[in-house]
């Protein structure tokens, strides 16, 4: 049976440790920190989905998940829904089955943090955040959300056994899950700067990208604003070091060991800074834990207590599947059966194998996306690649292919004659002049968001604004608990429009002479201006005229 499962025991199974050195090819501490730190990730999105998630796709939402769900029902009745939105909310859509995975989603998060049984841990929150990205429609496109399926799928053979595994010593990481986790922060990188380059967006061409990209990003923070008065210089410097980590510097992760840890040292400042200077909710930590795992344990011990150290020594190499060493077959002569550690060898061996498929095909998938973006004709089967899309663990990325020329912030007002106008007051977005832009991130606000990429389209093409606005005028509970207040406390508004400011930072000595963050202007009208029929239903009373074009 050894030499049957030979080849996949050396790429799927634990990693060996050479003898002479055990500690140098092991990754027992990087995966205890990686692991720790994608649970308080997981804690994070789970985290603001509570806060949010029956304003987004509740009942009394914005974009209520039943109505998706029943669409998909319609397209596809038979089982083949399960596929193509694989979610637990299917078994039920009102607030308790949303507020359940939540919930369970944040429980297990935590026990991952304490490492308690991380396998398991890793399969929940793997579901239940599935679920929501599934079903969320809308509130759930973004790259950041596929990252962490991704990392949190491949966890799962990247993780140790047992209830209390500590550092994991006697279950040694498989190399197969270590590479693809190494691969995917590879990829985050390398393909952000390829698109850069493929997009032909003249701003990265010329140098002037990051020139107001940290005003016009999705949710800016104050540090964000002193960095985008730094000189011309210092922007175009940056967009060359930019384009330098994720086309070159990347690549030390396929060196030898000591370039991939001066690797580690030159991208985790350069996230640190992201991070500061932009929320972009838990992304960036998402990167930088992954990148945790360029380290090992050679280099790690020494920040280590001594205490864990006999625990590292004693993983030793050995030739056995999965921690079950191969012994001849003992039958017991009464019942014909196999030996218990001859049948927990072949379930090892099934494990190895089952590994194998599952991070081969993602591997397939991963790769084929990386030559298609080159070529886009390549003749590569695209069966694996639509099989895994609903699942969203094998992604292609691409950051910031195209800059945004400007910022534009989408306000709801309301109003009960049409002629005084009064705002919805939004807890992230900018609004008040005077209120300098904060650090969020990790945590999301997904309707925050999803207004930042409303307010670079039409209205048409983002059905999420008329339907707040349809909202505000009932003066639904739980889409008001996406605003930080409600002006019509006692009774919804007649009318509710939404309309079209564009915002920049004010200059240093306009924020010393008024103390404002920002300055803006009014475009116009964004979308209908709603009311209320007797019937219950709704109704245009004014239409908006075309906007200028703006990106």
């Amino acid at each position: 049976m050894a030499s049957s499962i030979s080849i996949l025991q050396r790429f799927f199974g634990p990693e060996p440790l050479p003898d002479e050195n055990p500690l140098r090819a092991s990754h027992l501490i990087p995966r205890w920190m990686f692991l720790r730190s994608l649970g308080l990730i997981y804690l994070s999105a789970f985290h603001s989905l509570f806060c949010q998630i029956r304003g987004l796709i509740g009942p009394e939402g914005v974009l209520p998940v039943q109505q998706f769900l029943q669409a998909i029902d319609r397209s596809f009745p038979s089982l083949t829904r399960f596929w193509f939105a694989p979610t637990l909310l299917w078994f039920g859509t009102g607030n308790r089955a949303l507020m359940s995975i939540t919930v369970v989603g944040l429980v297990f998060s935590l026990l991952l943090i304490a490492n308690v049984w991380p396998r398991f841990c890793l399969v929940v929150c793997f579901l239940c955040f599935l679920s929501f990205v599934s079903a969320a429609g809308d509130f759930s496109n973004y790259q950041s959300d596929g990252m962490l399926l991704e990392a949190g799928f491949l966890s799962l053979f990247f993780a140790p056994r047992g209830l209390w595994p500590s550092l994991g010593a006697a279950s040694a990481p498989s190399r197969a899950s270590l590479f693809l986790l190494q691969w995917e922060w590879f990829r985050i990188y390398f393909q952000s700067g390829m698109v850069k380059l493929l997009s032909g967006d003249q701003e990265w061409r010329h140098f002037t990208a990051m020139d107001e990209y940290y005003q016009n990003g999705p949710l800016p923070t104050w540090i964000g604003w002193y960095m985008q008065h730094l000189p011309h210089w210092f922007h175009a410097s940056t967009v060359a070091a930019t384009l330098a980590l994720e086309l070159v510097i990347v690549l030390l992760l396929f060196f030898p060991r000591r370039y991939r840890i001066i690797c580690f040292f030159i991208v985790t400042p350069w996230q640190i800074v992201v991070i500061l200077t932009a929320n972009y909710t838990f992304l960036n930590y998402l990167v930088l834990a992954l990148g945790f795992l360029l380290l090992d344990d050679q280099f790690l011990v020494h920040l280590l207590p001594r205490r864990f150290h006999p625990g590292l020594q004693r993983n030793k190499p050995d030739l056995s599947i999965d921690g079950v060493v191969e012994e001849p077959d003992v039958v017991d002569p009464e019942s014909g059966r196999a030996s218990t550690k001859r049948r927990r060898l072949h379930l090892a061996a099934l494990r190895t194998a089952v590994s194998a498929v599952f991070l081969t095909w993602i591997f397939y998938v991963t790769t084929a996306e990386l030559i298609r973006m080159l070529w886009r004709e390549a003749p590569l089967p695209s069966s694996p690649i639509v099989a895994l899309e609903p699942f969203r663990i094998a992604n292609q990325y691409g950051l910031f292919a195209i800059m945004t020329r400007g910022r534009y912030e989408i306000e709801f007002q309301g109003s009960n004659d049409g002629q005084v106008w009064t705002p919805y007051p939004f807890r992230y977005k900018p609004q008040a002049l005077d209120k300098p832009p904060g650090i969020y991130a990790p945590y999301q606000p997904r309707f925050d968001w999803n207004l930042w990429f409303a307010s670079l389209g039409d209205w048409r093409q983002n059905s999420i604004v008329p339907l707040t606005e349809e909202r505000l005028l009932t003066n639904s509970p739980d889409t008001l608990a996406l605003f930080a207040g409600n002006p019509f406390s006692q009774s919804p508004p007649k009318y509710v429009r939404a309309v079209l400011w564009q915002y920049w930072f004010t200059s240093m000595a306009e924020k010393r002479t008024t103390g404002l963050w920002w300055r803006r202007q009014l475009l116009g009208l964004y979308a209908p201006v709603l009311t209320r029929k007797p019937d219950g239903g709704f109704d245009a009373v004014q239409w908006p005229e075309p906007l200028a074009p703006h990106e």
